[in-house]
């Protein structure tokens, strides 16, 4: 399994993903294989942000953290 999906289920940030249950899990698979472009749809320069925004926030930081953009 990818290193970030890892990461990710430890801290709580993942809790189910297409074909998870299966031994051929598609997404550790491109994690594994090249990188990635993640999105949050939000704009950062807003004069405000709420809490809700944080865990894209934290999830786009473990991303850049592994080697994806």
């Amino acid at each position: 399994m990818s290193e970030l999906l890892k990461i990710l289920e430890q801290r709580g940030l993942l809790y189910q993903t297409t074909d998870d249950e299966t031994d051929d899990r598609p997404l550790a698979r491109l994690l594994d294989s090249k990188r990635v472009t993640g999105y949050a749809g939000f704009d950062p320069t807003a004069p405000s942000l709420t809490i809700g925004n944080l865990v894209p926030v934290m999830l786009l930081a473990h991303f850049q953290r592994a080697g994806h953009r």
